[in-house]
């Protein structure tokens, strides 16, 4: 066995056994907390709401078992099982330009990774959510929605493919540069076209009407100078009743979205200090540092691919076999396909810097608006979209970008003490 078919087995195992351990543990610990409220919640959440969202947060969790396994399985079959030497082969017959054939050899990677999710999703949507009363979608809006986006990917995930074989094939070993320096300009443009040629092919966005409401939060942003092109509400509820506030785009696109079951939840006074902490991460600059650090890592990455690419044992090693090396589209999508499975054991350090900017934005809310309000509006929100609050320290560490709900309040009441 060639050495590094042994080191992406073992790694692929570890992340497996890793991910399975984590789906226990956090089913077993919402499970022994399931018949108690936290203290601290007990006079704003009841029993029935926390065994509910004790519930959900399971269901939810025992499908990561067979989605864990199946992608695990269609992995080691596309690679080891010598699937994408299949597919190779077979558009070899199509195909003789090096780029139009890797296109397609990835085009029809990524519909079959895409397809094989869809019943994971159809099963979340129609079997979890509507279980606890959360779905509100439709068998038709759900296949409109896939068609929507499987389109919206073709139109740009196309043209993007093209460029990055293109600057494989034609920029010699400096590709990874100007491959990335593509890939920035390519995310910058999404930024700037999302609020207002994207978001609204799935949901429909009118203008905030609650004269009250748009002066208070006029006022909060004159205050926190944060200029806006407009205040939305955001049509969530036609697909499901969990709901959220964020603000969007960049530059002068910057727009501040509210879903309307979230209008219809909090008072106004909550309604502002969720938006406070929103603008807390505008203020902290934690959008920009952490497109800045995703742009840094791409850069890491591809440099990494373009060394990876030049060895014979990065191919071999997962039961690839191409008629030259380099072979540019077999290596991008290999790569693509197990960096996860390399990457894993470090999403505990991103969980955390997350983390850190949730707790900076809740500062930033707690002088500009009211913590005991966000207190008051982040209990409604755990319990209106079910979060559990006892989640496993664990889990939570690898995987929540927020707080947990009692570390997070108790933060909050700390500010309001100080």
């Amino acid at each position: 066995m060639p050495t590094f078919t042994a080191v992406f087995i073992t790694a692929l195992l570890l992340t497996t056994v890793t991910q399975l351990w984590l789906a226990i543990r956090h089913i077993r610990h919402i499970r022994a907390y399931r018949n108690q409220v936290p203290q601290d919640f007990a006079s704003q959440i009841d029993l029935a709401a926390h065994q509910k969202a004790a519930d959900y947060t399971c269901a939810r969790t025992r499908l990561d078992f067979p989605s864990t396994f199946i992608h695990v399985l269609l992995l080691l079959m596309l690679t080891l099982g010598g699937g994408l030497n299949t597919l190779a082969s077979f558009w070899a017959n199509w195909f003789t330009d090096p780029i139009l054939h890797g296109m397609a050899l990835i085009i029809s990677t990524v519909l079959l990774l895409s397809v094989i999710e869809i019943p994971f999703s159809y099963y979340r949507t129609f079997v979890i959510e509507q279980q606890f009363g959360f779905n509100k979608m439709t068998p038709i809006m759900f296949f409109s929605d896939l068609i929507k986006q499987y389109t919206l990917g073709f139109l740009l995930g196309v043209p993007l493919l093209f460029v990055m074989l293109w600057l494989m094939e034609k920029m010699g070993n400096s590709w990874w540069l100007y491959a990335w320096l593509a890939w920035v300009a390519f995310n910058l443009f999404l930024l700037a076209i999302y609020p207002t040629w994207i978001a609204p092919l799935f949901n429909k966005f009118s203008p905030l009407e609650d004269t009250s409401l748009r002066a208070r939060i006029e006022q909060l942003l004159h205050k926190c100078g944060f200029e806006s092109s407009g205040l939305f509400v955001m049509d969530g509820s036609r697909r499901s009743s969990h709901g959220n506030a964020y603000f969007t785009g960049f530059g002068k696109t910057k727009r501040i979205v509210f879903f309307d079951t979230l209008l219809s939840r909090l008072k106004a006074s909550e309604i502002e200090a969720i938006l406070a902490h929103e603008l807390g991460h505008f203020k902290r600059h934690h959008v920009i540092k952490r497109i800045v650090w995703s742009f840094i890592v791409s850069l890491a990455f591809l440099w990494l691919l373009g060394y990876l690419m030049q060895q014979n044992w990065f191919y071999q090693g997962l039961g690839v076999t191409v008629p030259s090396v380099p072979s540019n589209a077999m290596a991008l999508l290999l790569f693509f396909l197990v960096m996860p499975v390399f990457t894993f054991l470090l999403h505990p350090l991103s969980s955390l810097y997350s983390r850190k900017h949730e707790f900076e934005a809740d500062e930033y809310a707690a002088q500009n608006a009211s913590a005991a309000d966000l207190i008051h509006a982040l209990v409604k929100l755990y319990q209106d979209n079910a979060a559990t609050l006892t989640p496993d320290p664990i889990h939570s560490a690898f995987y929540d970008s927020h707080p947990p709900a009692a570390i997070r309040v108790a933060h909050l009441k700390k500010l309001i003490s100080a």
